[in-house]
């Protein structure tokens, strides 16, 4: 099976018995960046075109059933536990990309860093995290996990982690009822009282604070992973109100590159030829911001052959795109002319109703950015205005004049929706987390304050030098004499903390 395909949805099966077989096998739509959850951290919805996981199975709710795993434990509530083979088989092939972890794993399975650990978890639930999952049971800690989106979780992978012994709350399609009831059944449970949290949004924090906060007497620190649960974070902090020492895992600079432009520069063609087959050669994109992601985007459009320009605020920005050779616009003076639309400021409104109405016949506008308010979709849903849902995530909105422009995933994170993200760029983030993890668990006292910290450069460093052995990359060391002219340790930090890893995304190809 070719990783991350959708199958066509049109396969005709034999017979029902066919169907089910198929089922079985899982397909790896809707994972996405787990940096981006702003505004749509734990209900954003998920492309189920090739989703057959749970086709064949029955509707009845996991929290009704009664299910043991092959060690007679029933502490968790998965959809279906008989499917934990193929879970495994999933993370088997994760594994393959996320060799840092695994080197981490076996550095650091003599000393067990995280014996002791009582570890709480919501991030997605999916063969990546389920490495990483495994990685802090093999450091030492004993998870209990539950999903940050109702519609992420891989069935099958949660079985199998299920399996194994984590406490796993989670299945593909949760109510909000259900979101919270996963949450809780985590944090409230008889004789174990976690120490550390890992949060993918801030849900998991926001739970404890509101109803369990005696359990921050005994948390050591919680790690934090996405912009919207920072931001929560940060505004804890502000009010005087975070009681425990946090770690900011999405700001730390591998975890930002990574994630943001190196994914982004995979993901925007993926995304766009998933759901409209488009020829990118010749055609005129207008792509709104040029940070991180919009640098990705537009690298990646350029290499294809679009005539690409570029919509920025920021003077320092906008220099950096004509220097990487492209036109800087306003979004007026050119939207009647291009063929696509591609947003990533991660502001409101910056594609608005009148702009939509001035665009021509069969314009492609989606969003990049962290949230899904970028493009004004509310305008749009107009009497006068007709939607035509084309297949999963694709809806054309047609003007009385018989005008259509064709909108993807309604607005929402493109990459989210629409198609998957690299095992490796997952990697990274994953083994910056068990390092933070790490760190907080084993400070010294005194070290950490109520405060949100970023992860030292040091680590920062270490997760990158993990990853070089997949490039068969070798560094060079410094030489004692050219250590003390540059002021430098030998083993790193190598830059200072204010050091930006600027780079220009024509050089960076």
């Amino acid at each position: 099976k070719n990783r991350g395909s959708s199958f066509p949805a049109r396969i005709q099966f034999a017979n029902q018995e066919d169907k089910q077989e198929f089922s079985k096998f899982p397909t790896k739509t809707g994972r996405r960046s787990l940096s981006r959850s702003i505004s749509q951290s734990s209900t954003d919805s998920y492309s189920s075109a090739a989703s057959y996981t749970d086709s064949s199975d029955d509707e009845t709710s996991p929290r009704e059933k009664t299910q043991v795993n092959s060690k007679g434990s029933s502490d968790f509530c998965v959809k279906n536990i008989k499917q934990a083979e193929f879970g495994r088989r999933e993370i088997e092939i994760a594994e393959q990309d996320m060799s840092a972890l695994i080197s981490l794993r076996k550095r650091a399975q003599g000393e067990k860093p995280l014996a002791g650990a009582k570890v709480v978890g919501c991030t997605h639930i999916t063969a990546q995290t389920a490495v990483l999952i495994e990685t802090l049971v093999a450091l030492g800690a004993q998870c209990r996990w539950t999903a940050c989106n109702i519609y992420s979780t891989q069935n099958e992978v949660a079985a199998a982690l299920a399996e194994i012994g984590v406490a796993v709350f989670a299945w593909k399609g949760e109510s909000e009822d259900d979101f919270w009831w996963c949450i809780d059944r985590c944090v409230n449970t008889e004789g174990w009282q976690a120490n550390m949290i890992l949060d993918d949004g801030g849900d998991l924090t926001h739970w404890v604070y509101k109803k369990y906060p005696s359990v921050f007497k005994k948390v050591q620190g919680i790690v934090e992973e996405s912009v919207t649960g920072v931001h929560r974070l940060y505004q804890l902090s502000k009010a005087g109100k975070l009681c425990v020492p946090a770690m900011n895992v999405n700001d730390s600079v591998t975890k930002q590159k990574f994630d943001n432009l190196y994914c982004c520069r995979e993901s925007i063609l993926d995304g766009l030829k998933r759901t409209t087959d488009v020829m990118f050669g010749g055609k005129q994109v207008v792509v709104c911001g040029y940070g991180e992601v919009g640098k990705g985007c537009c690298s990646a459009l350029k290499a294809l052959g679009a005539i690409v320009c570029v919509t920025e605020i920021d003077p320092i920005c906008a220099l950096q795109a004509c220097m990487d050779g492209f036109k800087v616009v306003k979004l007026n003076e050119v939207v009647r002319h291009m063929d696509m639309v591609i947003t990533c400021t991660g502001n409101k409104n910056v594609v608005t109703r009148e702009q939509l109405d001035r665009m021509k016949n069969g314009c492609i506008v989606c969003n990049m950015g962290h949230s899904n308010t970028e493009i004004d979709v509310a305008s749009l849903r107009t009497p006068e205005l007709t939607w035509e849902r084309v297949r999963s995530q694709v809806d054309h909105i047609i003007w009385p004049d018989g005008k259509r422009v064709i909108l993807l995933a309604e607005g929402r994170l493109l990459n989210l929706s629409c198609s998957t993200v690299p095992s490796f760029v997952l990697s990274i983030t994953a083994t910056t987390q068990a390092l933070a993890l790490i760190e907080l668990y084993n400070a010294p006292e005194g070290r950490y304050r109520q405060d949100v910290y970023l992860l030292p450069k040091k680590m920062d460093e270490y997760v990158a030098s993990l990853h070089l052995p997949n490039f068969d990359a070798h560094l060079t060391e410094l030489s004692d004499e050219q250590a003390k002219y540059m002021g430098l340790n030998k083993n790193g930090p190598f830059k200072p903390n204010y050091y930006r890893y600027q780079h220009h995304s024509t050089q960076s190809e």
